[in-house]
């Protein structure tokens, strides 16, 4: 099989990057090649990427009062950035427009938030963020907020809010992701009952392999394929090793697990790059995401299901929910 053909034929998906925080700290410009970070257009087009997840991630000092706001910067940051490469870059509001930016192309970006203190408590303020081009949330960071606790708040064993269920469920009426990477085991669990579309693990990875706290362990994985969901591997070494830097075949060995125990229709990419600070060797940034496609098939996956990790299954969620 040819690697190299296999990737420039199929849809390459990344469901999490935290770039657009460069954008608004920084002059950085997306339309320009940098040596440092892990994405810009450029490095985009070597990596054969044709949809991107942009996440907005709000810092600690905006929140909780003023995450709305910062949330609208985060915006204009990036819509700035699309306008000033148009010819490079379209916004996904649909699976059709990810479809035509590909003819046509130009990397399709999808725009999600983490974090869901973007709302401050207001299912209008959610209505208004789709109507600005938001397609997918993660409902917390790893602290608690109005919506459901996180990962890293284990102490309350709480779970989602009653406001959280609403907002799970205007989120499916609406046609919006929900994404449950950063949840506490509890509120995991609440948003698998909650929802009724499939949801994503934007960039998590298998506990059973790794025990970092933002790990899914197996019955999670198993609850969240049943629901037709989509988990997307993150690139960060400490989710994918104990210690030390980890190395393509690492985020090989976190996809077999997957595909062992669930199937291979529920693993994606979900790099987490210019988010995380240690990458794994031979995967130093997007453009060298045609490596990852040359590894699994010299691991010996079939090109169906490869084709399926680069970007298939993730689209198969966008068109069910989204449209």
């Amino acid at each position: 099989m040819d690697s190299a053909r296999l990737h420039a034929e199929s849809l390459v998906a990344d469901a999490h990057c935290d770039t657009v925080l460069r954008v608004i700290r920084s002059d950085f410009s997306l339309g320009a090649e940098h040596s440092d970070g892990h994405i810009d257009l450029p490095r985009l087009r070597r990596g054969g990427v044709n949809l991107q997840f942009f996440a907005l991630y709000i810092e600690p000092q905006f929140k909780p009062d003023r995450s709305t706001k910062r949330v609208l910067q985060l915006l204009d940051a990036f819509y700035r950035e699309q306008a000033a490469n148009t010819d490079l870059l379209s916004v996904a509001l649909s699976a059709q427009d990810i479809r035509t930016a590909r003819n046509e192309g130009k990397i399709a970006a999808l725009l999600s938030i983490e974090g869901g203190e973007a709302l401050e408590g207001d299912l209008g303020v959610l209505r208004m963020l789709y109507r600005l081009g938001v397609r997918a949330i993660g409902l917390t960071w790893n602290e608690r907020n109005q919506i459901a606790d996180g990962v890293g708040e284990k102490s309350s064993g709480g779970g989602l809010t009653d406001f959280g269920r609403q907002v799970v469920a205007e989120m499916n009426r609406l046609g919006m992701i929900v994404d449950v990477s950063h949840l506490s085991e509890r509120s995991y669990w609440d948003c698998i009952e909650a929802s009724a579309h499939p949801i994503i693990a934007s960039h998590s990875n298998a506990k059973a392999l790794c025990g970092h706290v933002r790990n899914l362990n197996d019955d999670q994985i198993k609850a969240l394929a049943k629901k037709g969901g989509v988990m997307g591997i993150n690139f960060s070494s400490e989710f994918l090793v104990s210690e030390g830097q980890a190395q393509i075949s690492d985020v090989v060995r976190h996809i077999a697990h997957i595909c062992a125990l669930v199937g291979p229709d529920h693993v994606g990419l979900g790099a987490d790059y210019d988010g995380i600070t240690v990458p794994p060797l031979g995967l130093l940034d997007v453009s060298h995401f045609p490596a990852l496609t040359q590894a699994l098939v010299e691991h010996g996956f079939d090109e169906a299901d490869i084709r399926g990790f680069l970007g298939g299954n993730f689209m198969r969620v966008i068109e069910q929910i989204i449209g």
